[in-house]
C-alpha cells in the first residue's frame, strides 16, 4: 500500500494544529513541509522555526523538501529542529554529495529531488548514500498544479535501479497528485505519495487520504 505523505503546503497556515491532527487520525505516514526561498522557486513558504514548532504536536516523520538554493547553508537547522527526512535539489547546489552526508551525519534521512526536466543521469553517483528519492511530477513552487505524466517512465527507471540490489532508497511523488494520478506511479514504483491540495482543501480530508490508500491498489 503507498503511503501518503499531506504537505501542510495547503493547509491553514493560521492554525496549522487541527489540519495535522486531523492528517494523522486520518492514517497518514508523514507529513510534508515545503520549505522555499524565492529565489530556488518563485515562492515563499517556512524555515526551520516552523519545523521546531510542529514537531511536539505529532508523532508523524517530519518530511522537509528543501526548495532552496545551496541548501547545505541550512540542513543542519532542519535537522536540529526535528526532521526525519531532509530532501535537496541535484539542481540546488554544485555539492549534492556533500549536501547530503551532512543530512546523514545528523542521523536524519537523506533525500535527493529532481525536477520534472531533470535526468536520473544527474543523481546516479548519489544513489547509494540516499534514503529517499523525490521525484517532481510538477514544476516545483506552488501547490494545485496539474500532474506531468511524462514523469512515470522515470519512476519506473528509478525502481528498475533498485531492483539490482546495489541500491536500497524509496521513491517519492509530488506533484498533482489525486485519486486519478495516484494509481500509475504506485504502478511504476513509488512507495510515497505527497498530496497537498487534493487532501487539505477537500471537505473531507481524512476521505481523501485514504481513498489515495485505496485507489493506489486498485
Amino acid at each position: 500500500m503507498i503511503k501518503v505523505a499531506p504537505s501542510i503546503l495547503s493547509a491553514n497556515f493560521v492554525d496549522l494544529k487541527p489540519d495535522i491532527e486531523i492528517a494523522q487520525s486520518g492514517g497518514a505516514d508523514l507529513l510534508h513541509i515545503d520549505v522555499m526561498d524565492g529565489q530556488f522557486v518563485p515562492n515563499l513558504s517556512f524555515g526551520p522555526g516552523m519545523v521546531e514548532a510542529i514537531r511536539p504536536i505529532t508523532s508523524m516523520p517530519l518530511d522537509c523538501h528543501l526548495m532552496i538554493e545551496n541548501p547545505e547553508r541550512f540542513v543542519t537547522q532542519f535537522c536540529q529542529a526535528g526532521a526525519d527526512i531532509v530532501g535537496v535539489h541535484v539542481e540546488s547546489t554544485p555539492h549534492i554529495y556533500r549536501a547530503l552526508e551532512m543530512i546523514k551525519q545528523h542521523g536524519v534521512k537523506a533525500e535527493v529531488v529532481l525536477n520534472p526536466g531533470t535526468p536520473i543521469s544527474m543523481v546516479k553517483e548519489v544513489l547509494p548514500i540516499v534514503d529517499q528519492v523525490l521525484v517532481m511530477t510538477v514544476n516545483p513552487g506552488f501547490g494545485g498544479q496539474k500532474f506531468i505524466s511524462q514523469m512515470i517512465p522515470k519512476i519506473q527507471q528509478l525502481n528498475q535501479l533498485r531492483q539490482t540490489g546495489e541500491n536500497d532508497f524509496a521513491i517519492e511523488v509530488d506533484g498533482g497528485i489525486t485519486d486519478e494520478t495516484v494509481e500509475s506511479v504506485y504502478k511504476a514504483g513509488a512507495d510515497i505519495a505527497v498530496a497537498g491540495s487534493y487532501v487539505f482543501n477537500s471537505e473531507d480530508p481524512v476521505a481523501q487520504i485514504q481513498k489515495l490508500k485505496t485507489r493506489a491498489t486498485a
